[in-house]
């Protein structure tokens, strides 16, 4: 007899892929600058370090935000006792101001619409419980987030069908596309109960326009489904052109059916607070946000954190500065890591947001399959020591892509990296093969700079500290 369940004995958590294999490399060899110079350096993490330094400042300026210090002692018992799952009435209004504003506040928030949720991970699941049963299936477009496998299917029992997107139209959704993966699942008996959007898109890092939302919009209206957009990625946007909100279409779209639209938002990627686990569901249908608020309450946040965010976010000057910095500072990094990739003929997807690149190293496979894009991954890993995540754990169509991030690390770790990236192409055109262990920097830091940068190099606010974290993005 089975002693445990079958959620405890099954692998839905989905932990025997090469993506988590690569942060288990990574924990077990974390490069560190000075104690581990020849460590993994981990280019696996979704994490958005690069303004750090605005938001302690801000901390210490406002030390009444936080019950923790001697100035905000005197409300401790108020939050420390119990708050009711409908979440301090001061921290959804600020979160929904933040949303309009990174909206460029061409769209208004409900308050009372905000459902909290410990992360993005917790919405996710929250939403698929209320709006699928065990065996529906939504549609995703691939590639995508590998943890969706995990967050939306291990614990409710949906699935998930991907819809197959191509790297000849640079992974553009297709209305075609949409249909196909719809037919398909109807053709094998799985109800599709809705699509879910990742806006920008982790792991290509380019938006979703404007006529393929609207396009979208129309396919779930004409099939009575629902639209899940995921949009924890909108405030990293560094270049035009703009983030378009699904809450931008609907206003746009008086007779579509709201009932089925439905936002999840967060505050990991935007600000980079993985660890304060907000998660916000924002949903257009009544009975949807009373039945996740009910289920909030087995994944609230703190209100501790609740109310720090709340502090922060009302201060619009801070807001406005962030924002604005932190755009900049991204679009600095992606730039630097892009040119000293295409420095040695190594191309990505051109996009214009989120804290990765899309890498295109199909030219070093041995074959076009993924059996070799999980060798070369191997060597990556093990001889260049560089965690990135192959594209087959985005159940991308294609081998030979990789998901690069560049905003969890200092400006130092970033030109390490690149210079093992450059020493492992070169050494690969010459068919000299690395040795584990032997891998030895052959451009100098001054060449790399001038090569990519000029005399205006990366930000000088990038974090001075290798982050030797668990977080799991």
């Amino acid at each position: 007899m089975e002693l445990l369940s079958k959620i405890a004995t099954n692998d839905g958590h989905g932990e025997n892929s090469a993506f988590f294999d690569g942060w288990k490399a990574y924990d077990s060899n974390p490069y560190h600058p000075t104690k581990n110079p020849n460590g993994v350096i981990q280019m696996g993490l979704a994490e958005n370090q690069l303004s750090f330094n605005l938001v302690e400042e801000w901390v210490k300026n406002n030390p009444k935000a936080s019950i923790c210090t001697a100035e905000g002692a005197n409300d401790f018992k108020d939050i420390a006792i119990f708050q009711d799952y409908h979440g301090l009435p001061e921290f959804r209004n600020a979160v929904a101001r933040f949303m309009e504003k990174v909206r460029g506040d061409r769209v208004r928030f409900d308050p009372d619409r905000i459902v909290m949720s410990g992360g993005a991970t917790g919405a996710q699941e929250t939403l698929a419980f209320c709006l699928a049963d065990p065996g529906d299936a939504l549609l995703v477009p691939a590639p995508y987030y590998p943890g969706n496998d995990r967050d939306l299917t291990w614990r409710t029992g949906i699935q998930l069908v991907p819809v197959v997107c191509e790297s000849s139209n640079n992974f553009k959704i297709t209305r075609n596309a949409l249909e196909t993966a719809y037919a398909k699942a109807q053709e094998s008996n799985i109800k599709v109960k809705g699509l879910l959007l990742n806006n920008p898109s982790n792991p290509l890092g380019t938006l979703i326009d404007r006529d393929t939302l609207i396009d979208s919009l129309k396919f779930t209206n004409d099939k009575k489904i629902h639209l899940i957009c995921d949009e924890i990625y909108s405030a990293t946007v560094f270049t035009d052109p703009g983030f378009v909100s699904i809450a931008e279409i609907v206003q746009e779209s008086p007779n579509c059916n709201l009932d089925l639209i439905h936002i999840v938002y967060s505050l990991s990627k935007d600000l980079g607070f993985p660890g304060f686990r907000v998660g916000i569901i924002y949903s257009y249908n009544d009975n949807v946000v009373n039945c996740a608020r009910k289920m909030s309450s087995f994944g609230l946040v703190s209100t501790q954190t609740q109310r720090l965010i709340a502090s922060m976010l009302s201060d619009e000057a801070f807001v406005g500065r962030f924002l604005s910095e932190s755009s900049k500072r991204l679009g600095n990094r992606h730039k630097f890591l892009s040119k000293g990739l295409a420095h040695v003929g190594i191309n990505s997807l051109k996009s214009n947001a989120g804290l990765f690149c899309w890498m295109d190293l199909r030219r070093l496979l041995k074959g076009p399959t993924f059996e070799a894009e999980l060798e070369l991954w191997r060597v990556i890993i093990n001889d260049v020591k560089i965690n990135v995540s192959p594209g087959a754990s985005f159940h991308c169509s294609e081998p030979g892509w990789f998901r690069v991030c560049f905003a969890n690390m200092d400006d130092e770790a970033v030109m390490v990296a690149i210079n093992r990236i450059h020493k492992f192409v070169v050494q690969t055109k010459s068919g000299k093969q690395m040795g584990r262990g032997k891998l030895e920097i052959s451009l100098s830091f001054r060449r790399l700079d001038e090569i990519m940068m000029g005399p205006h190099k990366m930000s000088p606010h990038s974090p001075m500290a290798s982050p030797l974290v668990r977080a799991r993005t």
